[in-house]
């Protein structure tokens, strides 16, 4: 398809240019930098910010990796202590066998593919009608999904309970299996608005050039609009993920059996019989996969989480 590789190309180069001429604007003006107060007090702001950053957030994860190697003692005794009297590594292997993480660890895997999978799949369906497709429906499809953001998740929670004992046409009953999780989080109303107004902002001059070559609304779902939007998929895609990953009162629920638990429940269910040091390691672990993705991937996703940064390329 040359015309839509041309016009691919040229929406690409008017990407460049417009990213160039952001980079050289700032909140401070060039004139403002030149004067040793206005610079010393950007420093000082920027300094104190990172440091406020870095205590809300780094604060607790620090904590918790330090308990999670302490004794039970000096958890209780000196909670806030800067070291352990003593480093029980072997906390984090005695968690893993006599609190079963291992078995939760695997059904947390299942939770979060099958969520990541049908998100995906429901989001960048729907907004493919909404914002490329446009039915004559689209206006309204996108106003009652729109609507569903303002509903608080709680007011939905009965009826959604309600739908898996008895799913609707076909009556299964989705408790104990991983369905009941994947299908109510599948439709994301925020997924489905965001890549709706991405996909709505990419030249739409690609997709005509792509249907008069010949393509048909499948081609161009699959290879032009998801290259296209890849950047914004990996957000939602890491979005996905960590919400899925540390969802605790849905499973709670609809996976009232101890062997389908993930991580978030199985955790709190053992708590409670179970030395606290111990326990501590298990949270621990539980959070050592998602921070590594998050870091592995943090530059793409700080890169892309804006709308403008998420349609590149």
């Amino acid at each position: 398809m040359s015309a839509t590789q041309t016009l691919i190309a040229r929406a690409a180069e008017r990407r460049a240019e417009r990213k160039r001429d952001d980079a050289g604007r700032g909140i401070v003006s060039t004139l403002d930098l030149q004067r040793t107060r206005t610079r010393v007090g950007l420093v000082v702001i920027a300094v104190l910010a990172l440091a406020v950053l870095a205590i809300a957030s780094l604060g607790p994860l620090l904590w918790l990796a330090k308990s999670s190697v302490s004794t039970t003692q000096d958890i209780l005794t000196d909670p806030f202590g800067w070291w352990p009297s003593g480093i029980q590594w072997h906390n984090l292997s005695e968690a893993w066998t006599r609190l079963g993480i291992g078995g939760y660890f695997l059904n947390t895997i299942w939770v979060v593919l099958g969520c990541w999978f049908f998100g995906l799949l429901v989001a960048l369906t729907g907004a493919y009608t909404i914002a490329i497709l446009k039915p004559k429906w689209a206006p309204l499809l996108s106003g009652a999904v729109l609507v569903t953001l303002f509903i608080p998740g709680v007011v939905s929670l009965v009826a959604l309970y309600v739908t898996v004992l008895d799913l609707p046409l076909v009556h299964l009953n989705l408790i104990n299996t991983f369905w009941a999780v994947w299908l109510p989080s599948a439709a994301n109303a925020f997924n489905i608005m965001l890549l709706s107004r991405v996909f709505a902002g990419l030249p739409q001059d690609i997709f005509e050039a792509a249907r008069i070559d010949g393509a048909s609304n499948l081609r161009i779902f699959w290879s032009i609009l998801i290259p296209m939007a890849r950047p914004t998929l990996g957000v939602v895609s890491l979005l996905t993920v960590v919400g899925a990953w540390k969802e605790f009162l849905w499973p709670l629920l609809v996976l009232p059996d101890p062997s389908l638990q993930p991580l978030s429940v199985g955790i709190q269910k053992v708590a409670g019989t179970n030395d606290l040091a111990l326990v501590l390691a298990g949270m621990f672990i539980s959070v050592i996969l998602p921070l590594v993705m998050f870091l592995c991937f943090r530059r793409q996703f700080l890169d892309n989480a804006g709308l403008g940064g998420a349609i590149k390329g």
